[in-house]
């Protein structure tokens, strides 16, 4: 019996392959044990991964996507001139591991694959990867486990590490893209294997994050040199600059890399910037506030699954990031409990993947199996016979998909808690920390005055600039619908009756004039910002934009506010970019906030109400064949002018 398993990762693939009853073993790809999970496109539409891909990087940055992973909820990737699918550039990263697998197997393919997965993907998160693995050729059986089973699995598998019926383990998973806890239950007697008691995540704490922390870190000490010149590397317009910017986004993160080995080492600058002395006591103070985040969040994990600190088996460190020290530091001093890392943190999931008994493996379970050709997608990117897009049976869930156990019955997770950071690219120095504990650049609101608006704006990847703008009165009184009918917060907890439109009163308190200006139509469509399951957030209604091509605005109308912010804190995370727009605004009674973040393919504008579960988006993909999607201040100027409830 043949059995690869894949945890395709955000930054890095690993295989493991076990075959003719040998011990499992790493699947080394170009002599590594870890392959960069990165697409490269040739202008014959050829794709590259891995180290070529990263190579072939350093000619065309345009054409590179160094973490695909993160860009699952897209259907298609803009690099260079090329509109590739996601499936297809994910397929890619897992065919290069299976004609790796099946050279060293002598021609042989496995006889089974399994795909590891986040616990937190629904469904349709889990058809993209199966697809993928599809496209990539996968034969015989293939399955998935989520990624806490493996690595639960894999703690479970060393001498004196096993785990009784009915003790718990807790997973502290620190990626390249995200952070993931989960509490994991061991089954039995009657059933072998493990069950997720509770589930939770960051999608705003990643190792991408932290290298980000580092940058900027950087640019303070060096900037003041040649302003202009680091402003060219924080927003390349050409070729060159796009070269320098990714060798100088290598050396910071081989610089945090070997601050997990040694007390200090040096970043190499480019021309004219002098080289960069970095302690690790710098880095942590940069990623303190952050890592002090996910301890209290496997705190508030442990008290969901209901398991106190001291009744764990442990607490196990996975994930590339959870080498700093800072993280098994901090987890023993917050939670008193020293946690607990094996082998490679890297290559944890993978090995625990054959670990798994049949109990843990979801893909039958929830019948989530599916053939997916992109549609729409160019000739040359489809490769094997297209099939059906399968659509699973509607399942209780959030908008991140189902919760609760693998073979056994279900338990909620908790809700996720704090506000997104910037993502990878790089940006100025911020102009401070949140109170709140951001460990990464993160930027002020405007405060409202007594009579009237201001706005305070942070330009990402420019510089820390706070705007104060009072907007013209009359300018809005022009666009707004001049009696709307008010309800109080209470009335507005949870959705009721909706009108021939699909509002709710309290969305249309919300939506102002364009609810009858904008052609609007219950639901939330099927463009790209539709929620796999669009009912678990409650009311939705989506309307046209005029003057922004490729855009919409949609309305929600929920039963927990929490639940729309983590929503749309994934639509701003999904754009990629790294200018943000942050502001306050205040109309038809109501007082709320918007974001904004805008990156090559796409723009998101996020505007929530202050007490109630209200919230709505502006969603635009890049479909005109600019360089980037509208820019962040752009796009909120169109909110205040267009969109925004009157006074």
């Amino acid at each position: 019996m043949r059995i690869l398993s894949v945890d395709l990762g955000t930054s890095n693939t690993v295989a493991v392959l076990s075959a003719h009853g040998r011990p499992s073993r790493v699947v080394e790809v170009d002599g590594s044990a870890t392959m960069p999970s990165a697409v490269f496109a040739e202008e014959d539409g050829t794709l590259m991964v891995g180290r070529d891909a990263e190579r072939r990087a350093r000619l065309d940055p345009t054409r590179f996507e160094p973490n695909p992973k993160r860009r699952v909820d897209e259907q298609t990737l803009l690099l260079g001139d090329d509109v590739v699918p996601v499936t297809e550039a994910l397929a890619a990263v897992l065919r290069r591991v299976f004609e790796e697998t099946s050279r060293q197997l002598g021609g042989d393919h496995p006889d089974e694959v399994r795909l590891t997965h986040p616990a937190q993907w629904g469904p349709v998160r889990r058809n993209v990867l199966l697809s993928a693995a599809r496209l990539a050729g996968a034969n015989g059986g293939l399955s998935l486990v989520p990624e806490p089973v493996a690595a639960a699995a894999h703690f479970a598998s060393f001498p004196g590490k096993g785990l009784a019926q009915g003790q718990a383990l807790a997973v502290y998973d620190l990626g390249a893209g995200t952070f993931d806890v989960a509490v994991v239950g061991a089954l039995g007697p009657e059933r072998s294997g493990f069950a997720v008691l509770a589930e939770d995540g960051l999608p705003d704490l990643g190792g991408l994050d932290v290298d980000q922390a580092l940058l900027v870190h950087v640019g303070r000490e060096v900037s003041h040199r040649d302003p202009q010149r680091w402003q060219r590397l924080l927003r390349p317009e050409s070729t060159a600059d796009r070269r320098t910017r990714r060798a100088l986004q290598e050396d910071v993160r081989a610089a945090k890399e070997a601050l997990s080995r040694h007390p200090q080492t040096e970043v190499p600058m480019p021309e004219p910037f002098a080289d960069v002395l970095v302690t690790r006591g710098e880095l942590e103070a940069l990623v303190r506030p952050a890592m002090l985040r996910s301890v209290e969040l496997v705190s508030r994990t442990l008290r969901s699954a209901g398991v106190s600190p001291g009744n764990l088996g442990g607490i196990y460190l996975v994930g590339g990031s959870s080498r700093l020290p800072l993280v098994a530091t901090m987890i023993a001093e917050k939670l008193g409990v020293v946690p607990t890392s094996l082998d490679q943190p890297e290559t944890a999931v993978a090995f625990g993947a054959h670990h798994v008994s049949a109990d843990g493996l979801s893909m039958r379970t929830q019948n989530v199996e599916g053939q997916v050709a992109a549609s729409g997608a160019p000739a040359r990117y489809q490769q094997g016979p297209p099939g059906p897009q399968v659509t699973p049976p509607a399942q209780p869930q959030g908008p991140y998909g189902a919760q609760g156990h693998y073979g056994s019955q279900g338990s909620q997770g908790s809700q996720g808690a704090g506000q997104a950071f910037p993502h990878s690219g790089p940006q100025p120095a911020p102009t401070q920390q949140q109170a709140q504990g951001a460990a990464f650049p993160t930027y002020p609101a405007a405060q409202q005055s007594g009579s009237g608006r201001s706005k305070g704006k942070t330009l990402i990847g420019v510089a820390a600039v706070l705007v104060v703008l009072v907007a013209a009165g009359a300018t809005y009184l022009l666009t707004r619908s001049p009696s709307v009918q008010t309800h109080t917060a209470q009335e507005c907890q949870q959705p009721g009756e909706v009108d021939e439109s699909g509002f709710t009163g309290c969305l249309r308190q919300l939506a102002g004039s364009v609810a009858d200006d904008n052609g609007c139509t219950p639901g939330m469509g099927t463009g790209p910002a539709a929620a796999a399951d669009q009912e678990s957030l409650g009311v939705s209604v989506t309307c046209s934009t005029p003057g922004l091509a490729g855009a919409q605005v949609t309305y929600l109308h929920g039963g927990s506010a929490e639940d729309l912010e983590r929503y749309t804190n994934g639509l701003l995370n999904r754009t990629g970019g790294a200018d943000v727009v942050r502001a306050d605004w205040r109309g038809n009674a109501l007082d709320g906030s918007y974001s904004a973040a805008g990156g090559r393919d796409s723009s998101v504008l996020v505007f929530r109400v202050q007490d109630r579960p209200l919230a709505g988006f502006i969603y635009q993909v890049n479909s005109t064949g600019q360089e980037s999607a509208t820019a962040p201040a752009a796009l909120a100027d169109y909110f205040e002018q267009h969109i925004q409830p009157g006074e």
